[in-house]
């Protein structure tokens, strides 16, 4: 069995961004081990839906913003789908590209200890570093970018785990599913930076990218990649909330971020635990960073109907660079983007469950799959996901119109 790994991997290293392992370490330091069983369910429900876009751009030959616009028919539907998208994707992701370029500087800024460079540096570094990325346009060259990042971010966040000695006994405990006492909010938090409708987008069409021609073994190679890698995900969450709860829970109050947690674990395990944090954070900012533009490039590219080669290569290029000029920009200017955020957020909620939705459709059209459509097992395991992504979908609607507190 041949062992590939492509875009897996960036679906991974698209979700394991700074929003992500702020979610983690705030759960894991007020929490501990009692919300691990929500990271699990949600790398679980992630793989579900993520192998379904990755068989739809190898057996489809389709990104998901083709299949949507192709699946649409009236022109109507075509124009509300088309401006849930532009919001959801290109608003929603230059509004986080700002946090994601910040949160790879906060890394750095772990890294260098003190001393550190001005804050607008290391904001200025990671931007580079993500545009040179971009600029290449080539996918294998982003591809195998990113999977290095993951598994740099991997062994960090696992040498501080292990750094930790967490109890094995708690972390078994956190794997039955129960909500402690104010930790609904949180839950439902850890799921939601892992299922994100972005990610569907830049699944399909990676792997659409990814494997061409007739290779018979293709469809295969995509759903262990999804399978594998996602799960690495997954675990690196799992890692990063066990350092929280091994080394903060019931001993830190105020914990904000990561770079917190680097600061107070070099004082009970010395500068070794906060470069490793740094390194991991360095990486996860670095990995959104360069994921967010792409998948807005791949997205926007195929909603305007952009035609293949060179025209298309420019396109993405110009709009993935123009999301992270954006970011780059609010970053640097330090301003919180709150009125784009909370309509990102209501774009997002909308899209979610509509995208989970139309994407288990279209799994089941025999004259776009053939013999890769859904079993039934799928189609019960993917119509649960969406009941779950219904619910996320109507929390982010109602807390960003300040419902639901």
């Amino acid at each position: 069995m041949r062992l590939s790994i492509g875009p897996g991997a960036l679906v991974a290293a698209a979700f394991i961004g700074p929003g992500t392992v702020t979610a983690c370490t705030v759960a894991g330091a007020e929490f501990g081990f009692g919300l691990l069983w929500a990271l699990v369910f949600a790398t679980i429900a992630t793989i579900i839906l993520q192998e379904m876009a990755a068989r739809l751009g190898v057996a489809g030959r389709l990104g998901l913003g083709e299949a949507l616009m192709s699946g649409a028919g009236n022109p109507v539907l075509k124009a509300i789908i088309a401006i849930l998208i532009g919001l959801a994707l290109a608003l929603g992701n230059a509004a986080y590209e700002a946090g994601n370029i910040s949160g790879g500087a906060l890394g750095l800024e772990a890294i260098l200890g003190d001393e550190r460079a001005p804050f607008n540096a290391l904001v200025i570094a990671v931007a580079v570093i993500a545009g040179a990325a971009l600029w290449s346009g080539q996918y294998k060259f982003l591809e195998r970018i990113l999977i290095g990042l993951v598994l740099v971010m991997s062994m960090a966040f696992a040498g501080a785990a292990l750094m930790t000695k967490p109890d094995f006994g708690a972390m078994l405990q956190g794997l039955i599913p129960r909500v402690p006492d104010s930790g609904l909010l949180k839950a439902i938090a850890l799921i939601g930076t892992t299922i994100v409708p972005y990610n569907l987008f830049l699944h399909a069409a990676a792997a659409r990218d990814r494997w061409t021609g007739d290779d018979p073994g293709a469809l295969k190679a995509a759903v262990r990649d999804t399978r594998l890698s996602i799960g690495l995900g997954g675990l690196v969450s799992i890692l990063i909330l066990s350092t929280a709860a091994s080394a903060m829970f019931g001993q830190v109050n105020d914990v904000k971020n990561a770079s917190d947690m680097a600061l107070a674990l070099e004082s009970s395990f010395g500068s070794a635990a906060r470069y490793l944090v740094g390194i991991g954070l360095f990486a996860a900012g670095l990995t959104s960073a360069i994921t967010a533009p792409m998948a807005t490039g791949y997205a926007v590219t195929e909603i305007i109907a952009t035609p293949p080669g060179e025209t298309k290569r420019n396109r993405f290029r110009l709009i993935a660079l123009a999301i992270l000029a954006i970011g780059t920009t609010v970053a640097l200017l330090g301003i919180k983007p709150v009125t784009l955020i909370l309509v990102a957020q209501v774009a997002n909620g909308l899209l979610l469950p509509v995208i989970a939705i139309f994407l288990l459709v279209a799994m089941n059209r025999k004259s776009l799959l053939g013999d890769a459509t859904n079993g039934w097992v799928p189609n019960i395991l993917g119509g649960g996901v969406i009941l779950i992504t219904i619910g996320l979908g109507s929390r982010l609607v109602l807390r960003a119109l300040g419902v639901w507190p």
